[in-house]
């Protein structure tokens, strides 16, 4: 099977980020950029990767007016960069779409982030299961014509019940077993994600805080195998 994993660069500067890149060598070819790095690099980090032949998520979770997430990502379309997230609101999302264009980016609506239990929506103004507030979303998100969805690995197999085979879906809060939870409620290993339905596995801490990060991500990488081999 293709290489289902995306490193998360959650790291302080670009040199750091480029250091990762290189122990990791052709054992991984996508690439997260979150908030942390982008504001600390910019888009040249981006473009850096891109032009090494890498893929690139550029999770910025974009929350705004419709004519501003509209031009942004145009801006990001240009670039050539695979995935981007916005939030998972209907207005937000049909901007998105406008702004993507004809272009091959992908888009992705964010479900519920993995940090989140049903407390943290009731803090929100939201008085329902993560599930359901989960399901919702995906449902506007292919109203609204995205590409996929970012959602927990405890949820994906029902988004995926809900999209479809063509929909890609992207799982943070991904842990081997024994691996730390961190900041993560919601979680799942990295082969009960691709069982239940994920296309692309996002993979942070595990990885880019091992002692042998290479080591780490063949680790993963055979554990999925294992699952693709008892279909």
């Amino acid at each position: 099977m293709k290489n289902p994993l995306i490193i998360a660069l959650d790291v302080e500067t670009a040199e750091q980020a480029r250091e990762l890149v290189t122990q990791l060598g052709e054992d991984a070819a996508f690439y997260k950029v979150g908030m942390e790095l982008y504001a600390a690099a910019g888009m040249d980090f981006v473009r850096e990767l891109i032009a090494q032949g890498k893929q690139v998520f550029l999770d910025l979770k974009m929350y705004d007016i419709g004519e501003t997430v509209k031009r942004a990502v145009a801006q990001v379309a240009r670039l050539g960069v695979t995935l981007t997230t916005v939030h998972g609101s209907g207005p937000v999302m049909r901007a998105a779409v406008e702004g993507r264009g004809g272009s091959s980016l992908k888009l992705l609506g964010v479900t519920v982030l993995t940090s989140f239990d049903k407390e943290d929506l009731a803090d929100l103004g939201y008085p329902c299961e993560v599930g359901d507030l989960v399901k919702l979303r995906v449902r506007k998100a292919m109203e609204a014509g995205m590409d996929g969805l970012v959602c927990s690995p405890l949820e994906v197999a029902a988004v995926r019940g809900i999209t479809g085979p063509g929909a890609v879906l992207v799982t943070p809060g991904v842990r081997s077993a024994g691996a730390g939870k961190g900041d993560q409620k919601r979680v799942a290993t990295p082969a009960e994600a691709i069982r239940n339905g994920a296309s692309y596995l996002v993979i942070g801490r595990q990885v880019t805080r091992a002692a042998d990060p290479r080591a780490e991500v063949r680790k993963i990488l055979d554990e999925i195998n294992g699952v693709a081999m008892q279909k």
